[in-house]
């Protein structure tokens, strides 16, 4: 009670003393106001906006995983038991045929013979026998409408055998050559000139041996090695035979991703006593080093060589080549060199009716026996090769040589003595420096599945001191090959050659005589052949040839008219 009166006479001073303050306060307060517009009291228009609550959790919850693996080895029980080897058999190979025989009979009275004998398919060896026989004795008709005889004869025979020796081959055989040639070309011009047969027949005859041993794997990490020993025993007229015994190898393994080698020759020639009293060799060798994979390859080498005169020669040897579009367009280039021997063999196969006897003398000369080697000092070549898309290959190069001692051969033409060989039925060589370019081409392809193709062509640019006789400035051959399911088999093939320049007397009697060189110019020559084959059975076929089937006559030299035109038929037996 006491306390609620003191509390009601503070409230009533305090009221009390604020409204003294507040009438003093006033009254000592001047205010001014201006009105201008009467008051009026608004809200500013404002835009409702609806929207829903919007909930955000801020608790997260992370979950943990804890695991532990306790590894134990788990041992289970098993029992060996062997696996029947699967059953894989290899297609079934074609028969083998041990041996066969060819035999027919074409115009000109012209016989073939062929027979060949081996053994059957063996993982020991092989071995076998191939004889073959072709002869011609037809008359051909010179410039003077005078018929002689132009015949040929031709002996082939070897006996040969392999054995295979664990990693390695051993390859041997015993060959036999025999040719006969007879020079009925002279010059028409010449009269009262009509010789036998015996007086201008040629004989050449050569026995010989060779074998080899080399390595038989494949893989370049292993040793490869290949040595050859042959033995060649060439004759020609009484007196007049030469010996040549060749011993070459190669050698070479891979090192360090690298393919390195070397090659090793050795050629002994050794002639009879009336040609010459001493005897001759070659020795060369020719390391290298090569590398390639998919895209490019190369190879860094070169040949030294001594040569039969004792002249020292260094061949390079190098190769390059990368693919521009693989196994369509690849590039290569090389630049080599090369002895090129002209041993009687190779001599025969380009021109056998050289001169065996002195000039003006019936004393037997080595004419045959004393050729000089051809020295390609260097060739230069590079080109583009790859396949055609339509089942064969392409290839287009170019090449340049620089050559000394190329040989030539001319015609030689007395008709004041009395010896047979000046009517022009026999050569003389001349040798000549200079240089050769030529451009090479060649394809080939499918046009159906019965249908092939195929086709060459050179162009030549000779650079010599005298005119290149006997070479022609291009040549070309194509053909089409037809086979209907291995029973009926054709092809026709045209050969074409450029013109030519054969020569008479050539340089030899500008300084021997008063009878001055002839040159005589030879047209270009198309030639067609044909032949066809059909097999009765798989062990008989008959077969038929024509060859040389052209509307001008051909002169392979100067004064010797092919005998063109010629048939022939027979039959292929196999046993």
């Amino acid at each position: 009670m006491i306390r609620r009166t003191i509390n009601i006479a503070v409230l009533t001073i305090f009221t009390l003393f604020s409204a003294n303050a507040q009438e003093k306060k006033e009254s000592s307060l001047q205010r001014e106001v201006t009105l201008y517009n009467p008051y009026k009291p608004s809200l500013n228009v404002v835009r409702k906006r609806s929207f829903l609550p919007e909930l955000k959790d801020t608790m997260q919850i992370r979950p943990e995983f804890r695991y532990e693996v306790n590894a134990e080895p788990f041992m289970p029980e098993y029992t060996v038991s062997p696996i029947k080897a699967a059953a894989l058999l290899p297609d079934p190979l074609p028969k083998l045929y041990k041996s066969y025989i060819t035999a027919g009979l074409g115009t000109h009275l012209s016989p073939f013979g062929e027979l060949s004998i081996t053994n059957e398919r063996s993982k020991k060896g092989a071995v076998g026998l191939y004889v073959r026989h072709f002869s011609s004795n037809g008359k051909v008709k010179l410039e003077n409408d005078d018929k002689v005889f132009a015949g040929y004869l031709d002996n082939d025979a070897s006996l040969f055998g392999k054995k295979f020796i664990k990693k390695s081959l051993l390859d041997g055989s015993v060959d036999f050559t025999q040719k006969t040639r007879y020079a009925f070309g002279y010059d028409p011009d010449i009269t009262g000139y009509a010789p036998d047969k015996d007086s201008v027949r040629m004989k050449y005859n050569n026995i010989g041996a060779k074998a080899s041993f080399s390595s038989a794997t494949l893989d370049s990490n292993n040793l490869a090695y290949d040595v050859n020993l042959s033995y060649d025993y060439f004759h020609h007229l009484e007196n007049m035979s030469q010996q040549l015994l060749i011993i070459d190898g190669l050698f070479a393994k891979s090192v360090k991703g690298f393919y390195v080698g070397s090659g090793i020759n050795m050629d002994f020639y050794m002639p009879s006593d009336s040609i010459s009293t001493s005897d001759e060799y070659i020795l060369a060798i020719s390391p290298f080093i090569k590398k390639s994979n998919e895209q490019w390859n190369f190879k860094l080498g070169f040949e030294a060589l001594r040569d039969r005169s004792d002249e020292f020669h260094v061949y390079p040897d190098v190769d390059f080549g990368f693919n521009v579009i693989p196994s369509y367009l690849s590039f290569f280039a090389r630049l080599s060199g090369y002895l090129e021997r002209n041993d009687p063999l190779k001599i025969l196969s380009v021109n056998p009716f050289l001169a065996d006897r002195k000039f003006f003398s019936t004393q037997p000369e080595a004419i045959l026996f004393s050729l000089p080697d051809t020295d390609h000092e260097l060739v230069i070549s590079a080109g583009v090769k790859g396949n055609t898309g339509i089942g064969g290959n392409y290839l287009i190069s170019a090449s340049y040589s620089m050559i000394q001692d190329m040989l030539f051969y001319t015609n030689l033409v007395s008709p004041d003595t009395v010896i047979p060989r000046s009517v022009g039925n026999y050569f003389m060589f001349i040798k000549d420096p200079g240089s050769l370019l030529n451009i090479h081409g060649e394809m080939t392809g499918q046009i159906s599945d019965k249908l092939t193709f195929s086709g060459a062509a050179n162009f030549y640019n000779y650079s010599f001191g005298i005119t290149p006789w006997n070479k022609p400035n291009w040549d070309a051959v194509a053909g089409l090959d037809y086979n209907l399911r291995d029973k009926i088999i054709a092809g026709v093939e045209l050969t074409a050659i450029g013109k030519r320049k054969n020569v008479i007397n050539g340089d030899y009697f500008s300084k021997t005589s008063n009878y001055g060189q002839t040159e005589i110019e030879m047209p270009s020559h198309f030639n067609l052949n044909l032949t066809a084959e059909y097999r009765y059975s798989k062990i008989l076929s008959f077969w038929a040839r024509f060859n040389n089937i052209s509307f001008r006559d051909y002169y392979e030299w100067a004064y010797y008219p092919s005998q063109r035109f010629l048939f022939m038929a027979g039959f292929t037996y196999s046993l």
